[in-house]
């Protein structure tokens, strides 16, 4: 029988045959959308409705 290989040569030999399967960081946990660009009309309309003495 052969030696065996340690976990991050199979890691190794998997990523240069399939690639990255997951990406280190997900779409979810980048910051590349501004705040406003995130929120949907509804959420705008309706932080726009609350009164001026709830804060902002």
């Amino acid at each position: 029988m052969g030696e065996q290989e340690t976990d991050w040569e199979r890691r190794r030999r998997l990523a240069e045959i399939f690639g990255d399967v997951e990406p280190s960081v997900t779409s979810d946990e980048r910051d590349d959308v501004p705040p406003a660009a995130r929120e949907s009309a509804s959420d705008r309309w309706l932080k726009a409705q609350v009164p001026p003495h709830h804060g902002s």
